[in-house]
């Protein structure tokens, strides 16, 4: 199994790359990837000797076999299915960017409380009452949830998601969960990425 940072960023240069195949790039060096990271050209090297490739050519790495590389490793084979838990702002902006992003991870549900969003159709995705959580993500076969709901419901809702069988979840809410071991948790803070934003401007006016 491959370390949590390192996983981040082979997401990451396989995105820069998608974007180098956009605009006709057909190569690309360690050191063009590492500028466009803040890394370096020994780390990223690393990352991809990681992976088991090493056909770096005189020109670069091949784009678009790097890309099927860390698609391979990254990606499930048969792809998984996701769900968002709460469709307010974060939630439906998050559903709109994502959907059809990656073959391999599909938004196929979410879930509200607002009666006036259940049973629509809200960024492409039907939208469930949160009631019905275990049957959707049991007849969905959902193996991850995005959680944008209210902080004061968050541990409750993440109880639910796990005792539906979900085996992943993406907290975007400001309260830390709890879950199995058996269950990846990955928590993003807003406010905490924002506060050290802040400080490091503050500290560099000093």
């Amino acid at each position: 199994m491959l370390p949590e940072r390192t996983v981040e960023r082979l997401s990451e240069y396989r995105r820069s790359m998608l974007q180098c195949l956009e605009e006709g790039k057909t190569h690309i060096y360690s050191h063009e990837l590492a500028a466009l990271h803040h890394n370096t050209a020994v780390q990223v090297r690393r990352d991809i000797m990681f992976i088991g490739y090493t056909s770096m050519q005189r020109k670069g790495y091949d784009v678009r076999e790097l890309i099927n590389v860390i698609g391979e490793i990254l990606d499930s084979e048969k792809g998984l299915n996701v769900a968002v838990i709460g469709i307010g702002n974060l939630g439906r902006a998050f559903t709109t960017y994502f959907v059809g992003k990656r073959s391999k991870l599909n938004i196929i549900a979410t879930f509200d409380v607002d009666t006036n969003k259940i049973d629509r159709v809200i960024s492409g995705v039907k939208c469930y009452p949160l009631n019905r959580i275990k049957e959707v993500v049991e007849s969905h076969n959902i193996s991850i949830a995005i959680v944008t709901v209210p902080a004061d419901s968050a541990a409750e809702v993440s109880e639910q998601l796990v005792e539906a069988g979900i085996k992943g979840l993406l907290n975007f809410t400001t309260v830390p969960l709890n879950v199995a071991p058996d269950v990846y948790l990955d928590e993003y803070d807003m406010i905490t990425s924002l506060e050290k934003v802040a400080y490091f401007v503050k500290s560099a006016k000093k």
